[in-house]
């Protein structure tokens, strides 16, 4: 079967002083909503450069709503298969 899908995430960065926080949204097509988080601090002796800031938080949010899309589809084979399972990242 050859099927492309589209999927869209939402994604909310906010800056705030030495601080970033990344929030990145995605529901699942069984109508799952997943969620992940990420965070940055400046060291105040680096140069104030938010663009980098944004990138680790955002990396640091999709790192996290990767290992859930895994754990989601590791619990949803796990069921299928009646037993447990566990995909490495």
């Amino acid at each position: 079967m050859n099927e492309t899908r589209q999927i869209s995430l939402n994604m909310q960065v906010v800056e705030a002083g030495a601080k970033t926080t990344a929030d990145v949204g995605f529901t699942t097509s069984s109508g799952m909503a997943l969620h992940g988080h990420g965070t940055a601090r400046r060291h105040p002796d680096d140069p104030d450069v938010p663009q980098i800031g944004d990138e680790i938080a955002v990396a640091r949010a999709l790192f996290e709503l990767a290992h859930k899309l895994l754990d989601t589809a590791a619990h949803e084979i796990g069921e299928r298969m009646h037993r447990r399972v566990h995909l490495p990242a």
